[in-house]
């Protein structure tokens, strides 16, 4: 890609907001977040509404460099959320990012294999947070998407190429049952993941896509296989 060609998508508005500090989101790191408007999913228990249905940014990625510069030193990190940050081509970004000297954390629902892929080979990537949303059978009935397959390949990729990442599931007790979470936790032990199994239990933080409220079946924990470690959030 050219040099003129890069600065031209530096200059684009597709930033929806961004985080100027966190300790949270990035173990281990003081970081912002930098979250790209717009998404291929519609998860129903889905709180970011605003930004998944932003067809545009408030913020170009040349704006958020400059914001950057000032902070060298005073963070250390930065964040790709959204949305999802891969509907962008987020390569230019990244290596201006890091040449400031920060490490760069992904946000992502894996459905963008080839700029995933691209983003590891040429090391722009410190740390993946990946969002197994359902397992096969609900996938669809879940995000509103027909991607599992590509977000499957992703997954593959990532457990062969060694990078520091994560697998992470929303769990809403309406939408999820302990059988779908033992379906998830019984593929990634096949496919030969062994970290930590991050699960997000489903807060309402205002309107989210689905327009849902609190669920109204339990959850017992005690049902799930021990085959990986869980982490609950």
């Amino acid at each position: 890609m050219s040099i003129n060609k890069e600065n031209s998508l530096l200059n684009h508005k597709i930033v929806y907001d961004l985080t100027p500090f966190s300790h949270l989101d990035f173990p281990n790191h003081l970081s912002c977040i930098v979250w790209m408007a717009g998404c291929n999913m519609r998860c129903d228990y889905c709180y970011n509404k605003d930004i998944v249905f932003s067809k545009e940014g408030k913020l170009s990625f040349d704006e958020v460099l400059f914001f950057l510069k000032k902070r060298v030193g005073l963070l250390d990190a930065v964040v790709l959320s959204g949305g999802e940050a891969t509907q962008h081509n987020l390569i230019p970004f990244c290596k201006e990012v890091k040449k400031l000297g920060y490490k760069i954390k992904l946000d992502t629902n894996g459905t963008n294999y080839e700029q995933l892929k691209s983003l590891i080979e040429f090391n722009l990537l410190d740390y993946i947070a990946l969002d197994y949303k359902a397992p096969q059978q609900k996938f669809k009935e879940i995000t509103h998407s027909n991607q599992f397959d590509i977000f499957s390949k992703s997954l593959d990729f990532l457990i062969k190429s060694g990078i520091d990442f994560e697998v992470r599931t929303t769990v809403h007790n309406d939408l999820l049952s302990e059988n779908d979470i033992n379906k998830i936790i019984s593929d990634l032990v096949k496919r030969g993941y062994d970290k930590k199994y991050y699960i997000q239990e489903f807060q309402e933080f205002g309107e989210n896509i689905g327009n849902i409220s609190q669920s109204s079946n339990s959850f017992n924990k005690s049902f799930l296989l021990d085959a990986l470690e869980i982490v609950w959030r």
